[in-house]
């Protein structure tokens, strides 16, 4: 699409979302409520494919089923087949020769206009879908489908703007340097999970605000709110075919993707098994590419709170306990193991962590006291419960929890493991679950208790240490470097803000590209040098030829 670019545009000012607290009496849990009621009276809805900005409906049924109430499902959702994927392929690529030259002002105006439509219109109707199909809590939802993925896209278009602008410092007399951003060529595969609402609208609208366009394969457990968030882009003026929206049976779907010679680039989120799988079947098609397909993942995590002999107790138990059971502890980022000086755990801290874990109320989400709700679904359930039994048969100590209750939802008890061991296996494995082991090592052995933080996982994602003693920070980020990607003082090792803590690790967490940063959309674009020259060359000889 040809357009005069007349002026320079600046986009508006952009700040986080303000999230709305959903306090008792206030009008925003009226409205919330209002359209859980809604909902569960309108539901299971249909969901369909959308090829090419048109539903398809493969007859090829599956269900998303409300983990507090198993019995029941928010959707049925059409599964894309072979012929939907090929054409969702076939049809992203004939969009992207308009949406790539599309001027930048108008893709930023549409993405812009997508983040007030979900923090507005749709604000609460994708945050109802969030609780009843993910069983989160409403402050849960509220931070995920609401705030976050309105800073995911309204940051994403004031970083692509800093990131057009930069340019080559230096031109030669009589010639002009200029670097242009370009989008992939061919198409992106995005794979989003169940956990947030806000990262399945991110894999997308990332690409897609640099000129991509995308395939989006939705979680099966979120199928319904990423529907929404589709909806939304729609909304909003994405055309047709730039964003085509698959939910399909995950093998077949990725394997016929991957397998596409104009596969350019991968966002994913979610297992580090099904990253590392992926990456095998990429490498595996190398040869049928037209290009090296970029490949971005952020996977799993075994998040640690390291807490010295310094640390301020009360902060520490409760940044514990935020940290992990909130959602259930099914965050990446969530707290799975901690460490801490034996002469706090038994000075104070154990009393008071095991009091307030007591406190934690468990039930479905429409329940606006419950701080925990159902983990996803059966395969879950069965997973994090064997490892409560597998720290038992380890010889763990559960101090509170233990238990599960599937018979209506699938509710797990808020877990604390202590151990004697730091290489146990709830030590070293992730589980995605409200389990926390705990190891209290000798005040002596803080730089034995590093060692161990850095060695006994093979993930990379987040950590936190707790010290009121600078040395003892400044020591032990030094000494873990590399074991997370996000590091926190005295704060919780979960909650990033887009904006102000771009979000990533390393090691088996991931490739570590920043989403909510700048540095993620280096990832879907492939840079072109243009020099243009003023001055006519008159001779092709060079003074050293000269006699």
């Amino acid at each position: 699409m040809a357009a005069p670019q007349l002026a320079t545009f600046k986009v508006p000012d952009i700040a986080n979302e303000p999230m709305v607290t959903y306090a008792p009496g206030s009008p925003e849990r009226k409205a919330l409520v209002e359209a859980i009621r809604e909902m569960e009276q309108q539901l299971p809805f249909e969901v369909p494919c959308v090829v090419n900005g048109k539903p398809v409906k493969t007859g090829k049924l599956a269900k998303q089923p409300m983990p507090w109430d198993h019995a029941n499902h928010l959707c049925t959702y059409h599964e894309a087949d072979e012929a939907t994927v090929a054409a969702a392929i076939d049809g992203a690529l004939a969009a992207k020769a308009d949406w790539e030259t599309l001027p930048w002002s108008d893709r930023a105006a549409i993405f812009l206009k997508a983040a007030d439509l979900v923090s507005g219109k749709y604000r609460y109707k994708i945050l109802a879908a969030t609780m009843l199909g993910q069983g989160k809590n409403a402050w849960q939802a509220e931070i995920d489908a609401a705030a976050e993925l309105a800073d995911f896209l309204r940051f994403g278009v004031k970083y692509v703007e800093d990131l057009y602008s930069i340019q080559p410092p230096r031109n030669t007399p009589g010639s002009w340097n200029r670097t242009e951003y370009r989008a992939l060529e061919g198409f992106v595969f995005a794979v989003s999970p169940f956990n947030f609402t806000a990262i399945g609208g991110n894999l997308v609208a990332t690409p897609a605000i640099v000129g991509n366009v995308s395939v989006w394969k939705p979680s099966p457990a979120a199928t319904y709110a990423n529907y929404l968030v589709f909806k939304a882009f729609e909304e909003a003026g994405v055309p047709a075919g730039v964003i085509q929206f698959i939910p399909g049976p995950p093998v077949e779907v990725c394997a016929q993707v991957i397998a596409h010679p104009s596969f350019a680039a991968l966002h994913f989120t979610g297992s580090t098994f099904v990253f590392k799988q992926l990456w095998k079947n990429v490498a595996a098609n190398i040869d049928t590419y037209k290009s090296y397909p970029r490949l971005v993942g952020e996977t799993g995590g075994k998040n640690f709170h390291l807490i010295h002999k310094s640390a301020e107790v009360k902060n520490a138990v409760m940044q514990t306990v935020r940290g992990a059971f909130e959602y259930q502890g099914q965050k990446c980022s969530a707290l799975s193991r901690v460490y801490i000086a034996s002469s706090l755990w038994n000075g104070g801290f154990k009393e008071q962590l095991l009091t307030e874990v007591a406190k934690l109320k468990v039930g479905p989400p429409q329940d606006f006291t419950n701080f925990i709700g159902p983990v996803i679904g059966r395969p879950a359930f069965d997973k994090i419960t064997s490892y409560i039994q597998k720290a038992k048969d380890a010889g763990g100590e559960i101090l509170i929890g233990g238990s599960g209750d599937d018979s209506k939802g699938y509710y797990v008890q808020p877990t604390v493991i202590l151990t004697k061991d730091p290489r146990s296996v709830t030590m070293v494995e992730e589980i995605f679950g409200p389990v926390l082991t705990i190891y209290a090592y000798e005040d002596d052995d803080f730089d034995k208790t590093l060692e161990l933080v850095d060695s006994t996982s093979q993930y990379g994602l987040t950590g936190a240490i707790f010290a009121s003693e600078r040395k003892a920070l400044v020591h032990a980020t030094n000494k873990l470097r590399n074991a997370a990607g996000n590091v926190y003082y005295n704060e919780k090792c979960t909650g990033a803000v887009v904006g102000q803590q771009p979000f990533g690790g390393a090691r088996a967490s991931g490739t570590n590209d920043k989403a909510g940063s700048m540095a993620i959309f280096y990832r879907f674009v492939s840079a072109r040098s243009i020099k243009e020259n003023f001055v006519s060359l008159e001779d092709y000889s060079y003074p050293s030829n000269l006699q």
